[in-house]
């Protein structure tokens, strides 16, 4: 995903990974001095291609190769499906054959601009997610949750999620979960910001949803919620490396009265979760 038009990346990468695509966004994040990216996965093998050629760049790169989704639910654009539990349990055997780092897996669909509160579809079954993130752990895997709304993620949580991406419309009860599970939240807050103004949604509808994920970002900190920095980079009008510095200065605007120090300190205990459990490919 290049922040500029999902089709034509996609036909960039369909028939062979683009080697040149992949280098040139390495450079974006070596051009804004990133030594760390924690992706998440895609159906194409360009992650794999991208921690293979990380290194050159002087970047740490951590993948799941790709993520796995519930046939017939939100995710076919990052990975694979499953259409059983034993069918998923068979996909995390694949990401470790093929030297995966994490496990990540898709719980909700993600937020739809038309509307305030509007998700694009429901949360899996409780158990669905309970069981996802069991059999991934069962492997020794860290899980990455794609989820939004507290339907998703309130489960994710519980259920042992290592991080939460996106979290969008999340409650007092989820974040009070994060606080005592030490569960780490990107909140990825650019991707609204970056569309305010483009014309392709209101901008009320914009930016009340902005206004909602500054809140519960504060909110979130001030319970004691390891937060970590996060762009979802690729998605419209995020760039590589240019988009996890403007969700730096969102987090630094939001918790303006916050200490630097103290900050740097939840940010770095944040990321040290995150790779502590990371499985190493060989």
């Amino acid at each position: 995903m290049d922040g500029i038009d999902y089709r034509a990346a996609v036909r960039d990468h369909k028939d062979h990974v683009n080697l040149a695509r992949v280098r040139a966004h390495l450079q974006a994040y070596k051009d804004s001095a990133i030594p760390f990216v924690r992706d998440g996965g895609d159906r194409f093998g360009v992650s794999e291609a991208a921690r293979t050629l990380a290194g050159e760049y002087g970047i740490t790169y951590y993948t799941p190769l790709f993520a796995i989704h519930r046939e017939g639910h939100y995710g076919h654009i990052v990975g694979k499906s499953a259409r059983t539990l034993k069918e998923y349990a068979q996909l995390v055997g694949q990401v470790r054959e093929k030297g995966g780092n994490f496990i990540k897996i898709m719980a909700s669909g993600i937020v739809d601009y038309r509307a305030y509160g509007l998700l694009s579809e429901e949360a899996l079954e409780r158990g669905w997610i309970a069981q996802m993130i069991h059999i991934a752990h069962e492997e020794g895997f860290a899980v990455m949750v794609h989820a939004n709304g507290p339907e998703a993620v309130l489960p994710a949580v519980l259920a042992g999620a290592d991080s939460i991406e996106h979290g969008n419309y999340i409650d007092r009860d989820c974040m009070e979960a994060m606080a005592d599970s030490g569960c780490v939240w990107v909140p990825t807050i650019v991707t609204t910001r970056n569309l305010i103004g483009c014309g392709r949604y209101e901008d009320a509808v914009l930016e009340s949803i902005y206004d909602m994920e500054c809140r519960n970002l504060a909110d979130a900190y001030a319970s004691g919620v390891l937060v970590a920095l996060g762009s979802d980079a690729g998605a419209y009008l995020v760039p590589h490396g240019k988009g996890l510095l403007q969700e730096r200065q969102i987090f630094l605007e939001v918790l303006k009265d916050v200490p630097a120090a103290e900050l740097q300190e939840r940010l770095t205990r944040a990321q040290e979760r995150i790779t502590g459990r990371m499985v190493c490919a060989e």
